[in-house]
């Protein structure tokens, strides 16, 4: 893997704030009557891979696009990098936003524009790269992801597991601090699940990324993750390296829920 394509920062940088990359303190967020988050503190180190497991409705990808900030919390600070993300001004959190990178359920990608463009859109519009230099990375990161012969494509003549290594390079391709990876693989079908899969545990184990994931895919969690966070009723109710919590949970409501999805 080309060190300057997948490494976003140089290793073992620490963040302008201090040692964690991300950090919610008392973060409330509220649908309606229904509260999803319910004052939620936790940190995620800088190149940890953090993996976060629990029923659905538990507040797990809200966490993701707060941080993506396509939704706003009721109550609580939001920091990035040092930076906040919430409470913060409009241009202070596109600024705190380009230091990540989130990969959805559903691709996302522009039916219009070649796999290419989908790729060196942002780097050029977002960061100010010229089409030149977002071109080369962009080939790198296709080449990364095996999709080298597949620049001049549009995304509607892939299958849904190319269309998912794009949106992966896509991500890449603003050299984010944080990957945020929501359900990656859910909207996929069965056979070409394991070589999304796959990709993303070589990027994991390859570079210096922090990862924050949202997964079913428990072997997945069980494999990438430095710690896991398991969720129920808009909290952490129990944390944990892969090894304690899946092998040995403290929580009743862990133990239920991992028998239920193993």
């Amino acid at each position: 893997m080309p060190a300057d394509t997948a490494l976003p920062n140089p290793a073992g940088a620490a963040p302008a704030g201090g040692r964690e990359l991300i950090r919610l303190d008392q973060v409330t967020k509220r649908f309606g009557g229904t509260t999803v988050l319910d004052r939620l503190d936790f940190t995620v180190d800088p190149g940890k891979h953090v993996t976060l497991i629990g029923p659905s409705g538990s507040g797990k990808t809200t966490i993701l696009r707060l941080l993506m900030t396509l939704t706003k919390p009721d109550e609580g600070t939001i920091t990035v990098d040092g930076e906040q993300l919430f409470p913060a001004s409009e241009k202070e959190r596109r600024e705190a936003r380009k230091k990540i990178g989130m990969v959805f359920q559903q691709f996302n990608l522009f039916p219009n524009m070649t796999v290419l463009r989908n790729i060196t859109e942002a780097p050029v519009t977002v960061l100010g790269l010229s089409r030149d230099e977002a071109e080369v990375r962009a080939r790198e990161l296709l080449d990364l992801v095996g999709l080298a012969d597949k620049c001049d494509a549009r995304p509607t003549q892939l299958s849904g597991g190319q269309q998912q290594r794009v949106a992966i390079a896509r991500a890449l391709a603003m050299r984010p601090r944080v990957l945020l990876l929501d359900e990656v693989t859910s909207a996929l079908d069965p056979e070409l699940v394991a070589g999304v899969l796959d990709l993303l545990r070589d990027i994991a184990r390859s570079t210096d990324i922090t990862m924050l994931c949202v997964t079913h895919e428990m072997n997945f969690a069980r494999d990438i993750s430095d710690q896991v966070l398991m969720f129920d009723a808009g909290r952490v109710i129990e944390s944990g390296p892969p090894e304690k919590l899946f092998g040995d949970p403290e929580q009743e409501r862990t133990r239920e829920f991992l028998s239920a999805v193993l």
